[in-house]
């Protein structure tokens, strides 16, 4: 598991609270941008067009308030029930996912601009005291802290909205996200022992063993395409690694 070793500075809901909003107008003022067959071309993602990736935007956003609500819900109440997951299950999402993508453009749109705004109210809902509590994103399954769903939102929009491919590419990323999302892929990532040094940061992050005893890879480029290349999207050739290849990334 990667880790930063060279600062102690936390990742957590406010600091991605912070930058939702910007976020958010950016990918609402692409998506009022298409028109037409603008919505059925293809996106970055293998298989999906545009309208799959609005669809699963919204859909994230009506996931996250239904787990938001359910625990301030579970706050107010002090009761003992369990919060609602995010999703029914991963057969339930990637269907309603193909089933919102289908639909008309301005329902697509509608459902996004929703989503949106209502989640801005449930993250401002939540107590403090609150913030701990942890939910499963499918029943059963992977439990997740509340307070990474700020985050895990702010990575959704700034790097759905690049897959879109209508413009907006990691260039566009502010230094603030770019090494944010470097922080949320340093506890995710699994692979060779590496270290990340990017040209435009004074950072470094290190993956892996930080004890490792001979020299690791040293993975060099802007931070933006960095982060990019770590969700498990294709490095372009502004990344460079001191031992050749870039070492191996699963998908995100």
């Amino acid at each position: 598991m990667g880790t930063d070793r060279t600062t102690d500075r936390t990742v957590d809901h406010e600091r991605a609270a912070h930058l939702l909003g910007d976020a958010s107008g950016r990918v609402v003022r692409t998506v009022d941008g298409f028109h037409g067959d603008d919505w059925t071309a293809p996106s970055l993602l293998p298989g999906w067009t545009r309208a799959h990736v609005v669809a699963h935007l919204a859909l994230n956003a009506e996931g996250i308030i239904r787990v938001l609500r359910s625990i301030v819900a579970d706050d107010e109440d002090d009761t003992d029930g369990e919060p609602a997951p995010m999703y029914d299950s991963d057969e339930a999402r990637d269907t309603d996912i193909d089933d919102l993508a289908g639909a008309d453009p301005s329902e697509i749109r509608d459902r996004l601009m929703a989503g949106t705004t209502i989640l801005d109210d449930a993250i401002a809902a939540v107590p403090d005291d609150v913030w701990g509590t942890r939910v499963e994103r499918t029943p059963g399954g992977r439990r997740i802290r509340a307070a990474a769903f700020p985050g895990m939102r702010l990575r959704e929009l700034e790097i759905h909205h690049v897959d879109l491919d209508a413009g907006y590419t990691t260039a566009a990323w502010s230094a603030e996200f770019a090494e944010y999302l470097l922080d949320a892929m340093a506890k995710r990532v699994s692979a060779q022992d590496f270290e990340v040094r990017p040209l435009d940061s004074p950072r470094t992050w290190v993956f892996g063993s930080a004890d490792a005893e001979y020299p690791v890879p040293v993975v060099t480029g802007p931070v933006a395409d960095v982060g990019w290349w770590l969700t498990g999207r294709p490095a372009g050739d502004t990344l460079h690694c001191s031992h050749g290849e870039l070492p191996p990334i699963e998908g995100w």
